[in-house]
């Protein structure tokens, strides 16, 4: 049975007051959740805060990017071995806004995973497709592309050490959502891809849904057989709406 994980991914957002008064709502009603792990991902600057915040709390700590180097001349950059330095489990690798935005390719992520696993973080590897790509009727052949760089530099076990994150990019952000019905036909093409090379590797992976996931649907979403969990974004940034959605995955 796959525990599931509720991870929240709060972007570039966050004062110091702000986050103090997030954190410890969240903390407050944690009892609530029962099943779920909890995870938040704030901003670098803003990672020892909410690492000393959470500090004795079940609530896991997590990066929203990483470089692919140990060290070395890369301004403004952050390595693996910073984030579990500073307490990190998790790092999100490969979101939609770092491959569109920022034009990072999918050799890039692979080898951001890479680095990630090497240091000992769990990759949160996200994948998805655009709005013009859906209605191609491409959806597999961009999340199996994805998802097949990073076994051919790892290997098929190494997704064994990491959770995946199914987002569609036409959900994020934008109010719109993929009906329960169609995100889970993405995470069950994505288990059976991976269960065509390890059928263990496939059965144990967490595979979260990453799409503009809320309160008022997350009950839903997670109810389908194969979502294990979300990859929360503007939902996180609200103590009640965060731990809504943690209980969501109680059932």
């Amino acid at each position: 049975m796959r525990q599931p994980l509720v991870a929240g991914n709060w972007k570039m957002n966050g004062s110091l007051d702000s986050i103090k008064a997030l954190v410890e709502g969240v903390k407050a009603g944690l009892d609530s959740v029962t099943t779920a792990e909890m995870a938040m991902c704030p901003s670098f600057v803003y990672l020892p805060q909410v690492a000393a915040m959470l500090e004795g709390s079940s609530i896991s700590l997590g990066a929203q990017d990483v470089n692919d180097q140990e060290s070395g001349a890369h301004t403004g950059e952050v390595a693996p071995g910073m984030l579990t330095d500073i307490g990190c489990k998790y790092v999100i690798v490969g979101h939609s806004e770092r491959r569109s935005i920022y034009g990072e390719s999918d050799e890039f992520t692979a080898s951001k995973f890479a680095a990630a696993r090497k240091a000992g973080l769990v990759p949160i590897l996200c994948v998805g497709e655009t709005l013009e790509e859906r209605e191609q009727d491409i959806t597999g052949q961009v999340v199996a592309r994805q998802l097949d760089t990073v076994i051919a530099l790892e290997g098929i076990s190494a997704i064994g050490d990491a959770v995946i994150a199914y987002e569609p990019v036409w959900a994020i952000g934008t109010g719109k959502t993929a009906t329960p019905d169609q995100a889970q036909e993405v995470h069950a093409f994505i288990r059976g891809k991976l269960a065509a090379l390890d059928s263990n590797v496939a059965e144990r992976v967490q595979i979260l849904y990453g799409g503009s996931m809320n309160p008022g649907n997350a009950a839903e979403l997670l109810a389908m057989a194969d979502i294990d969990g979300g990859l929360i974004g503007g939902a996180s940034l609200k103590p009640d709406d965060f731990l809504a959605i943690g209980r969501a995955a109680n059932a």
